[in-house]
């Protein structure tokens, strides 16, 4: 299964380990944003956009973990008009709230799953690999 992971910065650590985690279990991640250099111009933000924006559109599923910033909504946003299915991973129930989240977090190609910091991966690949047999 290939993914790619939209999160925030504040979320890099966890989402290194998440990738290590689905790729030992066969996933292939279609590209690892946490390993860009802040950019410091016009030209490798462009750069960065175009890699990360192929990089969505190769995937099968979109990993969203939340909290996510202003790039991981426009990734989501990617993603759902190619088509493909995104999974959003929150830990505190106030992101994913009526009154917190984004109208399109409730589309027919997207889902919802509950993580903690401990069990992201294993819950991401459960949760994906059962979708996947529907």
């Amino acid at each position: 299964m290939k993914y790619y992971i939209a999160s925030s910065f504040l979320n890099k650590e966890i989402v290194n380990e998440t990738i290590k985690q689905l790729d030992d279990k066969g996933f292939t991640n279609t590209y690892n944003w946490t390993l860009n250099n802040k950019a410091s111009n016009e030209t490798e933000l462009k750069n960065i956009g175009q890699t990360e924006f192929e990089a969505v559109k190769k995937s099968e599923v979109l990993i969203v973990i939340l909290p996510g910033g202003k790039g991981t909504h426009i990734e989501m946003g990617i993603a759902l008009g190619c088509g493909i299915q995104v999974v959003i991973a929150y830990f505190d129930d106030d992101f994913i709230n009526i009154n917190n989240s984004a109208t399109f977090y409730y589309l027919d190609n997207v889902s919802h799953i509950k993580v903690t910091e401990e069990n992201v991966a294993e819950s991401l690949y459960n949760f994906i690999v059962e979708s996947d047999k529907r």
